[in-house]
């Protein structure tokens, strides 16, 4: 996956930070970059926190699917079928090219 630099939030904004629990329970956090439809579903793009890279956490983009229940509950599926990672990382990349230096 390409990797990018953020070249267009202001330091003063404040990122949204989300937190998810790991298979044994471990919480770590991770700033929301984007969220949008495509192709039916609506995706998520989280990245570490700086604290989540420091830790020895990748630094890398992760993109979920959310999901929501029958009673209203959501929850994010990580993509890890490769078409559709390389699908919706394009459209993420069309969409943030304004955001995002991206590097190939």
């Amino acid at each position: 996956m390409d990797e990018f630099k953020n070249t267009n939030i202001p330091e003063e904004e404040e990122p949204s930070i989300v937190t998810l629990l790991d298979e044994e329970g471990k919480e770590h956090q991770f700033e929301h970059v984007d969220s949008f439809p495509f192709n039916g579903e609506t995706y998520v793009v989280l990245i570490p926190t700086e604290e989540e890279i420091a830790e020895g956490e990748a630094d890398e983009v992760l993109f979920f699917t959310l999901l929501t229940d029958e009673e209203g509950r959501e929850s994010l599926s990580l993509v890890e079928d490769e078409a559709e990672l390389d699908m919706v990382y394009e459209e993420f990349k069309t969409r943030m090219q304004d955001e995002f230096d991206f590097e190939d």
